[in-house]
């Protein structure tokens, strides 16, 4: 009997290691499968930071990319401010970054609030940017924001209350990413993200926004390529703490959405495609914690790099 579970137990311990070695054979570098004509920018979201305390809002993804030769930039924008103002900012990034790098124009790849963001800077200066990838991007405005503004009118008391407890949020992301400097103005961004908001946006920059319905938008305007993707599951994982403020919030939509934005809500330009990820997964967050039967947020990333390399971008 001990021989048998001697058997038994080495078998078991072979097989969970292969199983364990699968996802890395995955991944393994491919030299240049990354390596776009162009640096990758990628912008963070509302309440976003580039790194705090040593984690990634993109997580793993920079590195996932730079390890097969993509140049990659995380910009740092305010966490929390309209969207013009986000989108100055990171226009100021993409002049250094062009200076730095040499190149003549980036692709912009934006999370969340970052989707109407680099659609500003592509918008006032369309020859600095190659491309324009919309993930889970708010480019028709948010309910769940639409519900906020509604409880907390221009004015109240509650917008006061709402107003300090969001400010005091973006306090401590300014402290563990090093972007107090940065100016911050909640009730801005909570405008810009509504579906008023959006709309007076979209009337000045409709770039790659779909006319109508959920279908896709222009693909190329003005030399700049439209992307977008999203995720349409709220509850991915119940070992992630987040999932469930998510899964609350995605009722409020009553159609397909990740938690904060609906699917039709994030199309830009040409639709890759719906994945079962919440709003934060889009970013692998929290820290990796995600649907393990759906496509790992990280392969999507490289996956789209290779399709700008393959583009000429």
């Amino acid at each position: 009997m001990t021989g048998f579970f001697g058997r038994l137990l080495r078998g078991l311990a072979f097989a969970s290691a292969a199983f364990a070695l699968l996802p890395l054979h995955s991944a393994h570098a491919q030299s240049g499968y990354t390596q776009t004509r162009y640096p990758v920018v990628l912008v963070h979201g509302l309440f976003g930071f580039d790194n705090a305390l040593g984690v990634d809002y993109f997580y793993g993804i920079p590195d996932a990319l730079r390890r097969d030769g993509a140049k990659v930039y995380v910009a740092q924008v305010s966490a929390a401010n309209s969207t013009e103002v986000r989108g100055e900012q990171l226009l100021a990034q993409v002049k250094n970054i062009l200076a730095l790098s040499g190149a003549s124009k980036v692709n912009l790849v934006g999370h969340s609030h970052g989707g109407p963001t680099t659609r500003y800077v592509a918008g006032v200066a369309p020859q600095l940017v190659a491309s324009v990838t919309s993930i889970g991007g708010v480019n028709r405005g948010s309910r769940v924001a639409d519900i906020v503004r509604g409880v907390a009118p221009a004015g109240s008391v509650s917008e006061t209350l709402a107003n300090g407890a969001a400010t005091a949020l973006v306090t401590l992301i300014n402290l563990a990413s090093g972007g107090s400097s940065l100016p911050q103005l909640p009730t801005a961004a909570l405008d810009s993200l509504t579906t008023a908001g959006s709309a007076q946006f979209n009337q000045r920059f409709a770039a790659g926004v779909p006319t109508s319905g959920c279908g896709n938008g222009a693909e190329l305007v003005n030399g700049v390529r439209y992307y977008s993707w999203t995720g349409t599951k709220t509850l991915t994982n119940v070992f992630d703490v987040s999932d469930g403020a998510l899964g609350v919030l995605g009722l409020v939509f009553g159609e397909a959405n990740d938690g904060l934005v609906s699917a039709c809500s994030s199309r830009l330009g040409k639709h890759l495609g719906d994945y079962r990820q919440n709003h934060l997964d889009e970013v692998n967050q929290l820290l990796g914690l995600r649907d393990w039967f759906s496509t790992d947020p990280v392969t999507l990333y490289r996956q789209h790099a290779n399709r700008l390399k393959v583009a000429g971008l």
